[in-house]
């Protein structure tokens, strides 16, 4: 259902563009290296078993629950819109 403005393939490209971006997204935030023995935030010392559990972990739980808060708040680039933004 492409328009005379469009290509044939269009939207499905821009799909395409938008499950790449969150796929790079995601791979991005997987663990990586060894973890660290002291909170990177705070400085407390963060237990032998949650070293084992998250790989490459930086954080204490609490310093760890707020870096989730802020980057979930980050909401990413809606390339589609809402539907709002195209009726205008």
């Amino acid at each position: 259902m492409a328009g005379s403005w469009s290509r044939d393939g269009a939207v499905q490209d821009q799909i395409d563009a938008s499950v790449e971006d969150a796929v790079a997204a995601a791979r991005s935030q997987l663990p990586v290296g060894t973890s660290l023995t002291h909170c990177k935030e705070c400085g407390t010392a963060i237990p032998e078993a949650r070293r084992k559990a998250v790989p490459d972990v930086r954080f204490c739980v609490g310093c760890q629950t707020e870096v989730d808060k802020q980057q979930t708040s980050l909401s990413g680039y809606n390339r589609r819109g809402s539907k709002n933004s195209q009726l205008r």
